[in-house]
């Protein structure tokens, strides 16, 4: 056996071939990434992919879709965002505290519900200390005085806004917002995410 092994080691076929299979594995990365670029929408930070899960959606398109968002739902079932920088365009770190302003009447139309999740950079959750790990539409968010709705988004709880508080990691995170049953704003693309400010 030790035999067989070197002698595939040392054979030029041998070497063509996962030279060969390294550089098509680093292609179709390349060409899924560029594909996934072409079809975002970025606004206000959030960048979104609407195309996935549509009929009609050629292999590229929907390769790149599966890199980016596995087991997406098509846009009139689901909508997603996601952002790892505020409306600035720096990263979202656990060292700042950050808020989501939704001017009155402006929380994301829908027909089912919506949440805002906090991951680390990866996707995964990250335990706090009150194991809240989204907040959403059956969420008891107090509404300012004017109807509008102020989201906080740090490490530590802020104080007088815990109800309205969803806790980050204390590294650099990624958000996610989702919409189930968008409503005709979403679909059309009139309805815009507000950017994520930094209040520190």
């Amino acid at each position: 056996m030790a035999n067989v092994l070197a002698m595939l080691s040392s054979s030029g076929v041998v070497q063509g071939l996962i030279i060969g299979a390294t550089l098509a594995f680093l292609t179709a990365i390349f060409i899924m990434n560029a594909v996934g670029r072409a079809i975002t929408t970025t606004v206000n930070g959030w960048s979104a992919i609407h195309k996935c899960g549509q009929p009609g959606n050629g292999v590229l398109v929907r390769a790149a879709c599966a890199k980016a968002l596995p087991v997406v739902n098509v846009l009139e079932e689901a909508a997603y965002w996601t952002t790892t920088m505020d409306g600035s365009g720096h990263a979202l770190g656990g060292g700042h505290g950050y808020v989501l302003h939704f001017p009155a009447g402006k929380l994301p139309p829908n027909d089912a519900f919506w949440s805002l999740t906090a991951t680390d950079v990866v996707g995964y959750m990250v335990a706090n200390p009150t194991n809240r790990y989204s907040v959403g539409g059956s969420s008891p968010l107090v509404q300012n005085s004017d109807g509008s709705v102020d989201i906080y988004l740090r490490h530590q709880a802020p104080s007088g806004h815990e109800q309205n508080w969803l806790p980050t990691p204390s590294g650099k995170f990624k958000l996610m917002f989702r919409v189930y049953l968008p409503g005709a704003a979403i679909l059309d693309g009139t309805y815009q995410l507000p950017p994520v400010v930094s209040v520190q």
